[in-house]
C-alpha cells in the first residue's frame, strides 16, 4: 500500500489531474491512466475545483457537488485514480499551488515523507501557466505532466519547470462540446463514461431529462 510504503521511507508519487470537470470525460480518464502508467504514479487525483476563478467570470459554472458527484462516478474502479474533494472542502477560489501546499503539509502532520507531486495538464493549457496563482511557488512544488492531445502541436513549457511528457490517446473531446451535445439531447456514449451518464440523468444536468 502506498501510505506504508511512505511510511517505510519512499515518498508517494502523485499526480494532480485538476479541473472543472463539467463533466468529465473519456479524455480525462485516459490522460490519469496513461500517466499513471507511464510515470508509475502511485495515485492520480482528480482534484474537483470549488470554484473555478479563471473560468467562473466566463460562463456559468455547474454546482461543485454535482461535479463531484460526477467525478466520483467516474473514477470509481478505476485502480490508482481517485476523486479529490480536497479543493471544495477548503472553500474560496480554487488554486493548485495551495492543494500542492496542503497534501505537503498532511503528509508531515501524519509523519510520511512529503509525496512527489507530478501536475497533470492538457497541452492546451501550457500556455496559461503563467497566469496561475503564485506559478513561482508552485514550480517548485510539483513537476509538469504535459499530456498531448492527438492531432494538436505541443506548445513548449515556460522556462524553470521540471518536465515530463505523456502521450495521449486518441480521445480528443472538450468538456465543452460534450455540454453542447447534452444540451441537443445527443448522445455521448463513448465521449463520457456510462457511469457519469447515469449520474448526469440522475442530477438533471445540462438539460438532460427536462
Amino acid at each position: 500500500m502506498p501510505a506504508a510504503e511512505s511510511a517505510a521511507g519512499r515518498a508517494e508519487r502523485v499526480g494532480l489531474l485538476g479541473g472543472t470537470f463539467d463533466p468529465p470525460h473519456a479524455g480525462h480518464l485516459d490522460a490519469a491512466v496513461r500517466c499513471r502508467d507511464a510515470l508509475g504514479l502511485d495515485r492520480v487525483l482528480l482534484v474537483v475545483a470549488n470554484h473555478p476563478w479563471q473560468k467562473a467570470p466566463r460562463r456559468r459554472i455547474t454546482p461543485a457537488e454535482d461535479r463531484w458527484a460526477m467525478v466520483e462516478a467516474a473514477a470509481e474502479g478505476l485502480a490508482g485514480v481517485e476523486a479529490s474533494r480536497i479543493e471544495i472542502d477548503r472553500g474560496g477560489p480554487s488554486y493548485t499551488v495551495e492543494t500542492a501546499e496542503a497534501l505537503g503539509s498532511e503528509a508531515r502532520a501524519a509523519g510520511r515523507p512529503v509525496p512527489d507531486l507530478f501536475l497533470v495538464v492538457g497541452a492546451d493549457l501550457v500556455a496559461t501557466l503563467p497566469t496561475w496563482h503564485r506559478v513561482d511557488d508552485l514550480r517548485r512544488l510539483v513537476t509538469l505532466v504535459v499530456v498531448s492531445r492527438p492531432r494538436r502541436v505541443d506548445p513548449a513549457p515556460p522556462p524553470g519547470w521540471r518536465v515530463e511528457r505523456v502521450t495521449g490517446g486518441g480521445v480528443d473531446v472538450s468538456s465543452s462540446e460534450v455540454r453542447a451535445l447534452l444540451a441537443e439531447g445527443r448522445a455521448v456514449d463513448g465521449l463520457v463514461p456510462d457511469p457519469v451518464i447515469r449520474c448526469i440523468g440522475r442530477r438533471n444536468l445540462y438539460a438532460v431529462g427536462r
